[in-house]
This record gives structure tokens, sequence and C-alpha cells, in this order.
């Protein structure tokens, strides 16, 4: 199946924004372009117009803040994020969930911003981002009007964000780390490493005087998006980093995703898989430093 559509490549973020505007729901953004390749062979996208965001000064850039926030523009690769030394210094955790997706083929090609806007509820990043409360820098109105989209509130279910037809992701912002911070990231494939996830856990806690403090952990493919384990961190926030209560508490998770089944697992079998991976995800949280 064939597709034709105009393409255009814009230079600056007002630019991208006005052919968004001015051509309406007949439009798709490209970034990487994976995601984008997928779904026109399938013939589940056929734009009329297609905005390239490649060329836009600065889209890629990588920049930490006195604090230690990191702020990651929309276009900068999944391989730009894994060999930031600005990540790692940071957020090293963050730079090897990034390493886990797909190929390095992928990886030197698909963006950040691109595989949040994607929405994939099996896909690596936006778990890992879920977990360290970062957010989204939506622009609109030609560059005029900039909103703060946590990434949890952005990603809504397959395939969908809650941002409108005339936004666009600017850059992705990660706060920065405290002393006592600790984070995780699991991937469970069945067959290969660079396979999608059958289940995933991202984690960030800290520990203080032994306790669990601001406990966030999402789960990935085991919903319409990366869902938060609410009960899990409700059992264990303010109480002590006892992994004999591990096991029990991490039986907790199962309530609180929603799996289906496919080629990567039963849902059943996701339930328990997630179990297991959550508590792995906890003892690697409390595990002496």
């Amino acid at each position: 199946m064939t597709s034709s559509f105009e393409y255009h490549e814009a230079v600056t973020w007002p630019e991208a924004l006005g052919l968004l505007a001015q051509h309406g729901d007949d439009a798709t953004v490209l970034a990487g372009g994976t995601a984008f390749t997928l779904l026109l062979r399938q013939g589940l996208i056929r734009p009329g117009h297609v905005v390239a965001l490649r060329k836009i000064k600065d889209a890629s850039r990588i920049d930490v803040d006195a604090h230690g926030g990191i702020a990651i523009g929309a276009t900068a690769t999944h391989s730009a994020v894994d060999r930031s030394l600005a990540i790692r210094g940071v957020w090293p955790e963050l730079a090897d969930a990034v390493a886990k997706v797909a190929t390095v083929r992928v990886r030197n090609q698909a963006t950040l911003g691109g595989s949040v806007a994607h929405a994939d509820p099996a896909s690596d990043a936006p778990v890992m981002l879920a977990a360290l409360a970062a957010q989204v820098v939506v622009l609109s109105d030609g560059g005029a009007q900039r909103r703060h989209v946590p990434i949890d509130e952005l990603l809504v279910d397959t395939f969908t964000t809650s941002l409108a037809p005339n936004e666009l992701i600017h850059s992705v912002e990660v706060p920065g780390r405290r002393p006592d911070t600790r984070a995780v990231y699991l991937k469970f494939t069945l067959r290969s490493v660079d396979d999608y996830a059958t289940v995933s856990v991202g984690a960030v806690t800290d520990i203080v005087d032994g306790t669990f403090k601001d406990l966030r952990i999402f789960l990935g493919a085991v919903g319409a998006k990366p869902m938060r384990a609410t009960s899990v961190e409700s059992a264990l926030r303010g109480q002590p980093a006892d992994a004999r209560r591990f096991a029990e508490v991490a039986a907790l998770v199962q309530a609180d995703i929603d799996p289906v089944d496919d080629v990567r697992g039963s849902a059943r079998y996701k339930r328990e898989m997630a179990r297991v991976w959550t508590e792995r995800a906890l003892r690697s949280l409390a595990a002496p430093r």
C-alpha cells in the first residue's frame, strides 16, 4: 500500500507549530521516524502532510541546570541519551533504561520525544520517566504558549496522549537527584534482549534512616499506559526497607495493573511476572550501597 504526502522540514518551533495549525488533522509529526515508518507501512496512518522536526535548532540539546535537573530536547535520540555524560552523571538509571530499547540501529534513530508521544505501553523510556516524576514541556500558539505536563498525565491510553492537535513536545524535564535517592529499571523479555518488554518496572525512592520516602513505582506492558503500583507504594511509604516484607507487598501490584493476552504472554502470566519483578525492584532499591 502506497501513501503520498507533502513533506515539510521545519527549522524553528514556530514554523513547525504553524504548519500543524495550517494543516490540522491532515498533518503528522515526524521526529526520528521509527514508529512513523511502521504505522505508514501498515496503513494505520495516511497523512497528507508530514512535519519533520529534526532540523529545528537546539531541539536535540541535553542540558543540566544548577540543581541537577535535566532538560532533554524532543529530538535527542535514545543513543544520545544513553551516551550523555550529563545524564549518566545524574540519572544513570534513565540512561540504562533507554539503552534497553530495541537495537543500536533503532536507538540511533528513535528520539526520546517521539517515544513519549507515540505512547506505546510496552516502551521502555516512558516507564522510567514516569517513575522519575519527569514532565514534558508542551508548546502551542506558535510557541507563545508553554505548559508542563507530567509524563503519567500525558500518557492516557494505548498510542494516545493528552496532546492537542496543535501542540508539540519541546523537551522532557527530569528533576534533579537528592542525596538519598535510589532508582532502578528492570525489563523482562521472553525472547531476545532487544524485544519489547513482557513486563518492565521503573522505581525511585529516597531511603532515609532505613525508611522508604517518596516511593514511585511504574510498570510497563501491563496496561494501556505505564501503570502506577499505588498499592505497593502505600504499603511501603514511610516504612522500614525490610526485605522480609517485599514478597508479600509485591503481590499487591496485581491489583494495580490491567494486562491483556498477547504474543509476549497471557494476562495471567504477566500478573505473576509483575509480582516477581516488582519484588526484584524493591530488593534492588533496598540493597546496601
